[in-house]
């Protein structure tokens, strides 16, 4: 199964494109760089942490 490459942030609806900088939890929530400072890297919905999503091309 491939991970889900959301299109924008779950949070405040920022724009992600694939390359672009992103964070997910292991359920894949997805963030925007700004708001994963502002979660202190914690992912609201499970309380997982928030890494680094990998970056495909556009």
């Amino acid at each position: 199964m491939a991970l889900e490459m959301k299109n924008s942030c779950e949070r405040c609806q920022t724009k992600l494109s694939p390359a672009g900088l992103a964070f997910i939890c292991s359920y894949e929530c997805t963030y925007c760089s700004s708001c994963n400072e502002q979660l202190d890297q914690r992912c609201p919905n499970c309380r997982g942490e928030l890494v680094r999503r990998p970056r495909r091309e556009d």
